[in-house]
């Protein structure tokens, strides 16, 4: 048996109601939401920086154990120049290199261009030995990577030279 089916008539759904309360019910949220204040946001930890100053002391004249950091310009390679200040400190530390045998090492040599780590840290442990009173220098070139600068710093820490001066330029007009 057939039925008539009646045609279904399409209705229609007014979204205004549903766009009002949805906006009613965010600017509620917006007005009621409690921001976080700067007091809330600051890390819960503290970090403690050393003291430090602006030291505008000289070099000394002896006792002075230098490493410069700079460019080879003959060998167009970087690489650590040890020496040291005084006449007497230098004789023994020229000496020390040649019973080591580091290569090109002559009794006369007052400077020694030092490519690796390893022979810095024989180097710096020699000056310590050498002159107890020593105070150690760094001078790099600006052109030179803060690596070369990291690593005589690692080498000196480990040798137990930790109290060194970084030679700097004086500011222009001061």
């Amino acid at each position: 048996m057939s039925k008539i089916h009646k045609k279904r008539v399409g209705f229609v759904l007014d979204m205004t109601p549903l766009v009002d309360i949805t906006f009613l019910l965010l600017t509620f949220f917006m007005f009621t939401a409690k921001f976080k204040s700067e007091s809330e946001s600051e890390t819960k930890y503290e970090v403690k920086r050393p003291k430090s100053t602006v030291d505008s002391t000289k070099l000394p004249e002896k006792d002075l154990f230098m490493i410069k950091i700079g460019i080879d310009s003959t060998a167009k390679d970087t690489a650590y120049f040890v020496s040291m200040v005084s006449e007497k400190d230098r004789d023994a530390l020229a000496k020390f290199m040649v019973e080591q045998k580091y290569p090109g090492a002559e009794l006369t040599n007052a400077q020694f261009a030092i490519k690796d780590t390893v022979w810095l840290s024989k180097a710096v442990l020699a000056g310590r030995g050498i002159n107890g009173a020593a105070k150690f220098a760094v001078d790099a070139d600006k052109r030179v990577r803060f690596q070369w600068i990291e690593n005589a710093m690692e080498v000196m820490r480990r040798n137990r030279a930790t109290t060194f001066n970084f030679v700097t330029d004086k500011k222009q007009g001061m």
